[in-house]
């Protein structure tokens, strides 16, 4: 079986541990202690393959930024997560990005934009328009989701699988041995 090591960054308090967990556990984490990292392993299936998900749940808090390379450098898809109610969260998605493509040395990194907190309607700062033109900027997937209400948050994890697979990154008895472009 096929396994692949998703990295989860964005700034602290976007809900990256809130979606980790409800994706894993399928409950609904309201108050928790900052994270550190935390590790997860759940198996999925994905398009009709399973594959073993590692997820790894990083600080968004400035102090343990950097561990960030160590985190980018091990993984091979990442989740970067904004909360749609904090436009701050928005624009520190920029360098993380830039530190992924630095460390990986490449453009090629499967990317997945995730703006958190869909369920809450009237406190709005990111506007659907903006993060999608960033997405096509970067040319990568956008989801609005919600850990609270569990929407899209299957689909940010499985979506992430999709483009390791088209990047051929992953590890396991049928990784490729090479790229035909």
């Amino acid at each position: 079986m096929k396994e692949y090591k998703v990295v989860v960054l964005g700034s602290g308090g976007v809900g990256k541990s809130a979606l980790t967990v409800q994706f894993v556990t399928g409950q609904f984490v309201e108050k928790y202690d900052p994270t550190i990292e935390d590790f997860y392993r759940k198996e999925i299936e994905v398009d009709n393959n399973p594959s073993i998900l590692e997820i790894l749940d990083t600080a968004g808090t400035e102090q343990f930024a950097s561990m960030r390379d160590l985190y980018i450098k091990n993984g091979q898809g990442f989740l970067l997560v904004y909360s749609l109610i904090n436009r701050q969260t928005f624009a520190d998605l920029k360098p993380m990005r830039a530190q992924i493509l630095r460390v990986k040395g490449s453009e090629n990194v499967p990317i997945v934009l995730v703006g958190n907190k869909s369920d809450i309607y009237d406190e709005r700062e990111v506007s659907v328009g903006e993060a999608k033109d960033l997405a096509e900027a970067w040319g990568c997937p956008l989801y609005e989701t919600s850990a609270k209400t569990r929407s899209n948050v299957d689909k940010v994890f499985a979506e992430v699988v999709r483009r390791m697979k088209t990047t051929g990154t992953g590890s396991g008895r049928n990784k490729g041995c090479c790229t035909i472009l």
